[in-house]
């Protein structure tokens, strides 16, 4: 089976199974220090091309994925025993899926995007909510436009490990490893 298939199953049974946030995912960058960083995102899209998660483009970790593409990813269903680790590059997808997957979020998501610059110092949240009430009103019924500074990311892999949990203690370990855009699938030892 190709790994971004098994990825799209293990996520259609975590889903079927009522986990919350089963798309969610540790993203891991390196900064210019070469210091790792990590934070959990939100799958938005799986698709024979990667893994694309959306961010505003100029946060800290868009500035760490321009300076050093490389990232790791892991996706994580204790009550499934299950998780899955990714390994790749990243880059900026196209305008158009920017556009389209922020049409796809709620409301007060997007207006979100164009009140707070995520990561900033500031004073209080109570002035974003005053620029958010003021913006939602500004809008009425309008929809809300996405962002110039506002993108798609896009995690082109090259390695892909699936952990099943096994009651011994013998956990199964299947690794695919893409060279020269083939993959290779071998176990590992627990």
């Amino acid at each position: 089976m190709d790994p971004i298939d098994l990825l799209s199953a293990w996520l259609a049974q975590a889903r079927e199974a009522g986990l919350p946030d089963a798309g969610a995912m540790s993203l891991a960058t390196v900064g210019a220090d070469g210091s790792p960083s990590a934070r959990l995102v939100s799958l938005k899209r799986l698709d024979e091309r990667g893994i694309v998660f959306t961010t505003a483009l100029w946060s800290r970790k868009a500035a760490e994925l321009l300076a050093n593409p490389r990232v790791a990813a892991t996706f994580y269903w204790p009550s499934l025993g299950r998780q899955v680790r990714v390994e790749g590059r990243a880059k900026v997808a196209g305008r158009e899926l920017a556009e389209e997957l922020f049409a796809a979020r709620p409301r007060s998501h997007q207006l979100q995007a164009h009140v707070s610059r995520q990561g900033e110092e500031i004073e209080s949240v109570g002035a974003l909510r005053e620029r958010l009430e003021q913006l939602d009103a500004e809008l009425g019924e309008r929809p809300v436009p996405c962002p110039e500074d506002w993108g798609a990311v896009r995690i082109v892999p090259n390695r892909i490990e699936f952990w099943e949990e096994a009651e011994d203690r013998m956990h199964r370990r299947t690794l695919f490893a893409a060279t020269a855009g083939e993959w290779h699938r071998s176990l590992l030892a627990p």
